[in-house]
Order: C-alpha cells, then structure tokens, then sequence
C-alpha cells in the first residue's frame, strides 16, 4: 500500500509505502498524477519515505510498477530517497544510468535534507 500527496504548488509528489505494494496502488497514484502532468509538463520532483522498501503483493504489483516507472519517468526531474538501507544506499547510483531524473539517497532521519534538496529544482507549477 501506498499513502501518497501531490503537492500542487511545489510540483513534488511525496510517498510513503506501507506495506506491499500493490497492483491498485499504481492505478490510483498514475490518475493523479497524469491530471497534473496534463497541466503542468512535470514534477519537479518526488520524495519517497520508507524506513524500508516494502516490496510487491504480487507479480502483477511489480508490473503495475514497472509500468508507472516507464510512463512516468522523464516528467520528473528529481527523486529523494529518504530510506535506510543497503538498497537505499546503492539505488541512486543504479537508477542515475538509467533514468533522467536525478536520484539522490538521504538516511531516514534527514528528510529535511531531502525538502531542500528536491526544492532546489524550482516550482513545476510555472512549467
């Protein structure tokens, strides 16, 4: 499960995953997000907020992922992890290969860090 806040006004997409993630999750977040994109181009950037990655429900959760990802993807232009972890840790270095926007990883407790970092960007309600 997902719990998730567009925040209209900064362009930042901010989740917080709670469990599994399920095939549903993705449904939902995508509706509201490409309303947004529909008006304003991109995100300027998302935070995503886990003390751990949850993992999927399911095969079809992970499809249902990997397809919002594929969608998605080139409207953003940063991604804030505020995890702990190994995967945390080595995540940003994978993704920065493979995708445009700009990834970077912050320890749990530094999600302050993560704000001023993804703020930077400027405000995707101009775009």
């Amino acid at each position: 499960m997902i719990n998730y806040e567009l925040l209209h006004d900064e362009g930042i997409l901010v989740l917080h995953p709670k469990g599994p993630l399920e095939a549903a999750d993705f449904t939902s977040l995508a509706s509201q997000v490409d309303v947004y994109l529909e008006g304003h181009g991109k995100l300027c950037g998302v935070l995503i907020h886990a003390k751990s990655f949850p993992g999927w429900k399911d095969f079809g959760a992970l499809l249902a992922h990997l397809r919002f990802l594929k969608e998605h993807l080139r409207r953003i232009e940063k991604v804030a992890v505020v995890a702990d972890g190994v995967l945390a840790n080595i995540m940003p270095n994978i993704a920065n290969h493979f995708v445009h926007a700009q990834v970077q990883h912050f320890d749990f407790t530094r999600e302050d860090a993560a704000w001023d970092w993804l703020r930077q960007s400027g405000n995707a309600a101009d775009a």
